[in-house]
């Protein structure tokens, strides 16, 4: 396994090794089948929770069975985000990672139903979902990695332009919910009686969502929507071509690979590669481990 970055030390790292290729990786068997079972058990415990907001669901006995699905899915997650944190280099640092955060929130709900009962946690419980967001990280195929790197430097290449574009849309909006605001108020509308309302009407005109909740009654009014809808429809593309230019730009020299960093377990180095790109640890896997 030439990508497997593990802990070494000669006292403590053979389970860890073992857990931290079947955990982490997912260029072996057993990686792979614990990444889908992992996946498998999110999408379940996100169902859970979604039935369990049925009225339904509330009676017996549908009440108990969801009430224990959700501490098995609970105490199986928090299984595994224990193991995770022992097999890490750096506990604390995975802890306070993007992943290691969201691991955290889709357990703790349960528990805050514990020490506050009554309080209505457990609702909060559908963050489990975001875990969702794992798969990408699961199923580290190389090619999506470097599509994601493309796709994230042009994002930041094109920031200032978006900027720009925001800045014009915001001062579009503005002027023409203040002429909305002067024109439809003064002819008695009360859709338009101030300056929000009248800038609401104006984001879902421009957006061309048209929820006709609020509508213009004078001529003049009713001329200023048409335009707005006609400039919103030229503006859509903008920060779409803006981004298309910018991916089209990106040089892809390097491809990145699907090591995992031992100790903040970031993903997508380059294959020569030395230390980690984002909190600077070797990716030695001879290095000794620092738990």
């Amino acid at each position: 396994m030439p990508y497997s970055q593990r802990p070494t030390d000669s006292e403590q790292s053979n389970w860890r090794e073992k857990l931290f290729e079947i955990i982490f990786e997912a260029d072996t068997p057993k990686g792979k089948a614990f990444d889908i079972a992992l996946i498998i058990a999110i999408f379940l415990s996100v169902l859970v929770v979604i039935l369990s907001t049925l009225k339904s669901a509330g009676e017996e006995p549908y009440k108990t069975i969801f009430y224990a699905l959700e501490w098995f899915f609970t105490v199986l997650f928090t299984i595994e985000y224990v193991l995770r944190l022992l097999i890490v280099r750096r506990p604390l640092r995975y802890a306070t990672s993007f992943f290691g955060i969201i691991d955290l929130l889709s357990i703790l709900p349960a528990f805050l139903g514990i020490l506050l009962p009554g309080s209505g946690s457990e609702r909060l419980m559908i963050v489990r979902t975001l875990r969702l967001l794992r798969i990408f990280r699961i199923f580290k195929l190389a090619r999506y990695l470097s599509e994601a790197t493309a796709l994230k430097h042009a994002f930041y290449i094109s920031r200032h332009k978006i900027a720009v574009f925001m800045a014009t849309v915001l001062i579009v909006i503005l002027i023409a919910s203040a002429l909305m605001h002067v024109v439809e108020s003064a002819a008695g509308n009360e859709d338009f009686e101030s300056m929000p309302s009248a800038m609401y009407w104006a984001i879902i005109t421009m957006t061309t969502v048209g929820y006709g909740d609020i509508i213009p009654i004078t001529t003049i009014g009713k001329a200023t929507t048409a335009v707005l809808v006609l400039v919103g429809y030229s503006m859509i593309i903008v920060p779409t071509g803006i981004l298309s230019a910018e991916i089209a730009g990106v040089q892809k020299s390097k491809n990145v690979t699907t090591r995992s960093c031992p100790s903040c377990m970031y993903q997508g180095h380059d294959p020569d590669a030395l230390y980690c790109k984002h909190c600077g640890e070797s990716l030695n896997k001879d290095s000794k481990s620092e738990v």
